[in-house]
């Protein structure tokens, strides 16, 4: 791989979620139609600062399993442990984990073919507009202070804790 966000795609999606095991379920179903190595992560867009962050922890996730210090057997997990700068992957799925009803959902595609977008479209409605932070609410989940958010933007900040996760492991 040249360039190691070539095969990243990161979507933006707005869906009501009856049931989280079926939609995993279905997800599975779409990455059995390909070959291994495939990673489709579905997380909640409300917990990110954006795109950015979004490529961080998934670049991060990466390199993880690249050096063998990745703290997941598993990708996808790894990217959440990432994304969210948890060590522990249950408060990982906590913060980034899907729920039942109307929710803004985060897609990470890495390797996948294009036609999987398509495919994602019909599951979800496409929307952009997640990637916009709730600037309370992350202050709140990821208990940054007035001062700190004062001196950064929100998704530098999240960044910042994404990176610092890999320094100190």
């Amino acid at each position: 791989m040249d360039n190691i966000t070539d095969n990243i795609k990161i979507l933006g999606f707005t869906s009501e979620i009856d049931d989280v095991s079926r939609t995993l379920k279905d997800i599975d179903k779409l990455k059995d139609q390909c070959c291994d190595g495939v990673v489709i992560q579905l997380i909640d867009a409300k917990a990110i600062g954006g795109k950015r962050h979004v490529l961080q922890g998934t670049i991060q996730a990466i390199k993880a399993f690249q050096r063998g210090t990745n703290l997941a057997n598993d990708l996808g997990i790894e990217l959440c442990i990432r994304i969210s700068a948890q060590r522990q992957i249950s408060k990982a799925l906590k913060v980034l984990g899907l729920h039942e009803g109307k929710m803004d959902i985060c897609v990470v595609m890495i390797d996948c073919p294009d036609y999987f977008v398509d495919e994602l479209n019909d599951m979800f409605s496409k929307n952009n507009d997640v990637f916009k932070p709730d600037i309370e609410y992350l202050k709140g989940l990821y208990n940054i202070s007035d001062k700190q958010f004062d001196s950064m933007y929100i998704e530098d900040i999240l960044i910042d804790k994404t990176t610092n996760l890999t320094v100190e492991i």
